[in-house]
């Protein structure tokens, strides 16, 4: 009996000294983000969706998908009964970003260096980081979403609705890179970095990587 109970309680301490590595060994958000941060590098971004198209070409996109920092200030300070939260605006840069990329990927053919290369690894990516947020951070069914969030949405569903504006596929991608600093900054400063990166004339003054 004794015997036994050592073995139970020297099973426990193992469980116990392990959990530790199990709990570490959990998915963390802001390493999948990072790794999509890294592939929406300036180099990256130029080479692939400017240097690979035609001078000044063009793609058609809905007005609620060119989503840039002054919409999320925009939003922020809509007048609402209930205010936006950080949660509905980084939903609404989840959608935006993999309708930007699928946007790209209609226009491009099989054998596209940039479809190939980069757009294809990056959509996945972008699935990947969505499952994963959506698993982390389950969304309040009961909670309403804001009118003005809800209006974006309704309005990227919809097969009829015609607000179209033309932008480079470059643009997609720089306003997916800068909007994801400003939503999900606690992956990107440090303690002791102070920059604002929800601050539109800060990313204009080149102080970071565009």
């Amino acid at each position: 009996m004794i015997q036994f109970e050592c073995r139970l309680l020297r099973g426990l301490l193992g469980f116990i000294c392990l959990l530790p590595m199990c709990m570490s060994a959990e998915p963390d958000l802001c390493g999948p983000l990072r790794t999509v941060r890294d592939s929406l590098n300036s180099t990256l971004r130029r080479r692939f969706m400017k240097m690979n198209f035609p001078i000044n070409y063009t793609i058609q996109v809905h007005y609620e998908e060119v989503f840039r920092l002054r919409n999320i200030s925009r939003l922020n300070t809509s007048n609402e009964d209930e205010p936006v939260q950080k949660r509905d605006l980084q939903d609404v840069w989840l959608l935006v970003s993999r309708q930007g990329i699928k946007r790209v990927l209609r226009v491009l053919p099989e054998r596209h260096p940039t479809r190939r290369k980069y757009l294809s690894y990056l959509e996945n990516l972008f699935r990947g980081f969505e499952a994963l947020f959506n698993e982390r951070n389950p969304r309040d069914e009961e909670r309403d979403r804001p009118e003005s969030i809800q209006n974006i949405f309704d309005r990227l569903e919809d097969p009829y609705y015609q607000g179209w504006k033309s932008v480079t596929p470059k643009s997609i991608l720089d306003n997916s890179y800068r909007t994801m600093h400003c939503l999900f900054k606690e992956c990107f400063s440090k303690e002791d970095d102070n920059y604002d990166y929800c601050e539109v004339l800060n990313w204009r003054k080149g102080k970071k990587t565009t």
